[in-house]
């Protein structure tokens, strides 16, 4: 999977994974973190989701990092915010910030650790689930390298028979998560709900199943790992 293929799909305004409302999953479980007021949140491959609006508005300073830059001018503009672009380091990077709600332009892979080293928790709600199996393993591996000790990671992500469609969003069991993510941090499972009554779009594309699972993970202490 290419750069262009997710470019194109914003220039194609093919973005059926955007939700207009507020995620009910982070509004029911992101309390599970006790984060304290002030924290700072990370919501990789952001898109233009409305979630980091619900997110500045609890209170958290948001950085986000989106390969489109279609993608960060439209959340700007359809949430009436007037971003200004400010001084960054990272030459790979745009910056652009309003209030509390900054996102860096450019690849998730290009970020390192002095680029997160206030982040306290992360939002993934679509992130892992757009990526093929060898790239979750890197994306994996990149959010251990980059994120500081006991960060705290609200996933949301969903399952089904693989065989029945072609991703992305890809289907990401169970087993999966377990794989990817408990070497290094703790991984406990919130909630599971099948949701294919709900969703007739992936009805239609033929799925017999489609389960959505909450995870929070907590990253290890480096003596832990």
């Amino acid at each position: 999977m290419t750069q262009s293929y997710w470019l194109d799909r914003w220039e194609r305004n093919e973005t059926g994974f955007h939700q207009d409302t507020y995620n009910p999953y982070l509004i029911e479980y992101w309390p599970t973190l006790r984060l304290a007021a002030g924290s700072r949140v990370f919501v990789p491959l952001c898109g233009k989701t409305r979630d980091m609006i619900w997110l500045r508005d609890q209170g958290h300073a948001v950085l986000g990092v989106e390969l489109s830059a279609l993608a960060v001018q439209n959340f700007y503009r359809e949430n009436a915010l007037a971003p200004k672009q400010a001084q960054y380091s990272g030459k790979q990077f745009n910056h652009f910030s309003d209030g509390n709600i900054d996102i860096l332009h450019g690849d998730f892979f290009d970020l390192n650790k002095n680029d997160l080293t206030s982040i306290q928790a992360v939002y993934d709600r679509a992130s892992l689930v757009a990526l093929p199996p060898d790239l979750r393993r890197r994306y994996a591996a990149h959010m251990f390298d980059i994120l500081p000790p006991a960060t705290q990671i609200l996933l949301v992500g969903f399952d089904y028979p693989q065989i029945e469609m072609q991703g992305p969003p890809y289907a990401v069991p169970h087993e999966e998560v377990i794989a990817l993510y408990l070497p290094n941090a703790d991984v406990r499972l919130l909630t599971q709900i099948d949701v294919l009554a709900d969703n007739p779009r992936f009805q239609q594309r033929g799925l017999t199943r489609l389960v959505e699972s909450v995870y929070l993970l907590t990253l290890h202490h480096p003596e832990k790992s």
